[in-house]
């Protein structure tokens, strides 16, 4: 290959995550190569499905059915309200039941350990446990336990892995963020409190992870709720515009490479 890895850094962000989709069809349909993939939250979602192989229309068409009711299991609440179970048998069916490592790219999915403040980077084992480790949004998902870890929400240690994409070798890194802070938010649920405090706490961190990546692809899809899967369809087209921006600079980088 004599042409610079490219590695792509998809952000947490709940159903505003989707938007992540619009930039891989981007990329897609540009020609602009994808070789390896970290992501938190709903960034591990989308990099383990499209690292499954499966068709930008399929992953399309999946997305766009999707709705709450096929991972709100409701438990009693000690560590969270929804038990997490229909999410990963959901995750489980549309990766075929693979682990990371048999992924067609390179694919970290990053999770965050409550008990000591440890950012865990999932490179192997089953991809339906590390994906619902990585999305278990604190005080909503009950934490995921992987090898006696308490995991919870990748967000919330690092939302946009940039780091993760530069350890794994990619020469030109890609960021993608989804969850700016919605101003004058309308608050009316404790999931509402629970992501717009991970997105306040965010705030800095971002701001200097941009400085950290080649190339910062920010959709803006603050408008939309986290957490009502109603308007996918817009969210995606919102990530491909923003991506279609940035690809010719995208393009000069990868040609100026070689010279």
């Amino acid at each position: 290959m004599n042409r610079p890895k490219v590695g792509l850094a998809l952000g947490s962000g709940g159903a505003r995550g989707f938007a992540h989709l619009g930039v891989l069809k981007a990329f897609v349909d540009e020609g602009v190569p994808v070789d390896m993939i970290a992501g938190s939250s709903m960034g591990a979602l989308v990099g383990c499905f499209y690292g499954v192989g499966h068709q930008m229309e399929d992953l399309y068409k999946l997305s766009t059915t999707f709705r709450r009711k096929y991972f709100l299991d409701f438990t009693v609440p000690k560590m969270g309200f929804i038990s997490g179970k229909k999410i990963k048998d959901f995750i489980r069916l549309f990766t075929h039941q693979k682990n990371i490592e048999d992924l067609n790219l390179p694919v970290r999915v990053v999770a965050t350990d409550i008990t000591n403040g440890e950012k865990v980077v999932f490179s192997s084992g089953p991809i339906a446990e590390a994906v619902r480790a990585s999305i278990s949004i604190p005080g909503v998902f009950v934490p995921e336990r992987i090898n006696g870890r308490i995991l919870v929400d990748g967000g919330v240690i690092d939302r946009v892995p940039v780091s993760v994409v530069k350890e794994m070798g990619a020469d030109i890194v890609i960021g993608v963020d989804v969850s700016h802070v919605k101003r004058n938010a309308d608050i009316t649920t404790v999931y509402d409190v629970i992501m717009q405090s991970i997105d306040i706490l965010q705030l800095e961190i971002v701001a200097h992870r941009e400085i950290s990546s080649d190339f910062m692809i920010r959709p803006h899809v603050e408008m939309y709720s986290t957490r009502a899967f109603k308007n996918i369809e817009e969210i995606i087209e919102i990530g491909e515009d923003e991506a279609r921006k940035i690809i010719p600079s995208i393009k000069k980088a990868l040609d100026d490479w070689k010279e």
